[in-house]
């Protein structure tokens, strides 16, 4: 029996031609046909379109209301794309970017430089001018995190927050965060110190978001479903299992193994499981229903997002911070995505989700599904780049793959990209705007709203 997881722009060119007919002298000629316009980026990551599932929870969650919702989600994508072009062209200049309002209709891109300030806001942006760029934020954090020792309980968060301009320490105390800065040699001005007593965890007791269970006695929950050649299975968080794991389902039927997994350092993993499973592009929403994903374009710090585990179900919030690092009793993990999402043990693994694309797996928290709480996820297109990993779309199975570029740097279906990479194809360069794992149907050429013509 097989069980399943139930559920601007480019200007076209237009060759022209005049219509001859024989014997026809005063035939008018054929009016050319109106160019096809790019899709936007709401259309090409389906935020035009949300599930019934993702709105639901967004204003139950956020307080919206359903008309908010749905603009919040195409406010996002679209604010993504004009971040990803402002990045590009301000370079070392870049401090940032982050959208806010209950709509996400603001986007705010931060510079070091104030000659930036006309061409951020020419770009459809408001203009932070800082002193230190999103850079050198990331030298200073990874110097904090190099003097962490031990499993540093007392210094267990450490991110950039791109809206203070800061690297945030939060600490038990402030000695034990002014310890950790004078050990790692970063001026204190760039700094920012959180006294908390918050102690996260990784959430051990445990589609995406269903159970999963781990030698017959740990319980996780499917992050988002994935596939290795022919090879079919789900990513879902490290801390889960051990590489050699055996795994059953939902229903307690044999499903698969842990063919790779990382924690601490990272929490990352996924399992290969057996002929009686198929991978789907499903996440399971509210009420036991589907919201289908689409891609893994990386949402920016302040996108609403939401959460699908085992123990609590589907529960949205914002991010708060991308490259965050946070210290388990186990040990530090590194690079996750900080959230206002609420999460219990048992949740570990499950899906987050921005709309229709996929964010990451649940790592770990603090607090819970009653009086809220932080929680922390490991993104999703790290994972897929580490292992080889397709990301299992809704998108994929609708559309007809488009070739790979055969050229050297050429574009492919598969390929991880992160801001500003470039490739080629058909012979044209393109960069990339927006973080994400290429799909068969997001060739260059149709997507303005990931690549820019260069």
């Amino acid at each position: 029996m097989v069980h399943r997881h139930a559920g601007a722009c480019c200007a076209a060119l237009t060759v022209l031609g005049a219509l001859v007919l024989a014997g026809l002298p005063h035939a008018a000629a054929a009016e050319p046909p109106a160019p096809t316009p790019a899709p936007s980026a709401a259309e090409t990551l389906g935020a035009d379109k949300p599930s019934p599932a993702v709105l639901r929870a967004l204003v139950r969650d956020l307080g919206l209301t359903d008309t908010q919702a749905r603009t919040r989600l195409v406010n996002e994508a679209e604010a993504g794309t004009r971040a990803g072009r402002l990045q590009n062209a301000l370079g070392k200049h870049f401090a940032g970017a982050w959208v806010s309002g209950a709509t996400s209709a603001d986007l705010t891109v931060a510079t070091t430089d104030t000659a930036d300030v006309p061409a951020i806001e020419a770009g459809g942006a408001k203009a932070a001018v800082v002193k230190t760029a999103l850079e050198d934020l990331r030298k200073a954090k990874t110097k904090l995190d190099g003097a962490v020792t031990g499993k540093a309980l007392d210094t267990p968060v450490r991110y950039i927050d791109v809206r203070t301009n800061r690297v945030t320490v939060q600490a038990t105390s402030r000695a034990a965060a002014d310890t950790l800065i004078a050990a790692a040699g970063v001026a204190a001005g760039l700094v920012d110190v959180k006294v908390s007593a918050e102690q996260p965890h990784a959430l051990h007791d445990v589609r995406g978001g269903d159970a999963f269970y781990i030698d017959g006695q740990a319980r996780c929950s499917v992050g988002f479903s994935v596939t290795k050649g022919e090879q079919q299975g789900f990513a879902t968080a490290g801390h889960c299992g051990k590489a050699g794991a055996k795994t059953t389902g939902f229903n307690k039927v044999a499903q698969g193994t842990f063919r790779n997994s990382v924690f601490p350092g990272q929490d990352m993993a996924w399992v290969g499981v057996n002929s009686d499973w198929t991978a789907t592009p499903a996440v399971k929403g509210e009420g036991d229903e589907n919201v289908q994903t689409a891609g893994s374009v990386k949402a920016l710090a302040g996108a609403a997002v939401c959460r699908s585990g085992s123990t609590t179900g589907w529960h949205c919030g914002t991010i708060e911070q991308h490259d965050t690092s946070v210290s388990y009793s186990e040990g530090t993990v590194d690079g996750v995505t900080r959230t206002t999402v609420c999460a219990e043990p048992g949740d570990s693994g499950g899906s987050y989700i921005s709309g229709t694309q996929a964010q990451g797996v649940t790592s770990g928290g603090s607090g819970d599904c009653t009086s809220g709480g932080t929680t922390y996820y490991q993104p999703i297109n790290p994972v897929l780049s580490a292992y080889g990993l397709t990301l299992k779309t809704g998108a994929a199975e609708s559309g007809t793959p488009a070739p790979q570029d055969g050229q050297a740097g050429g574009w492919a279906v598969g390929q991880v990209y992160e801001v500003g990479a470039r490739v080629t194809y058909n012979g044209v360069s393109y960069q990339c705007l927006q973080a994400h794992q290429a799909q068969g149907a997001w060739q260059p050429a149709l997507t303005p709203a990931l690549w820019q013509r260069v």
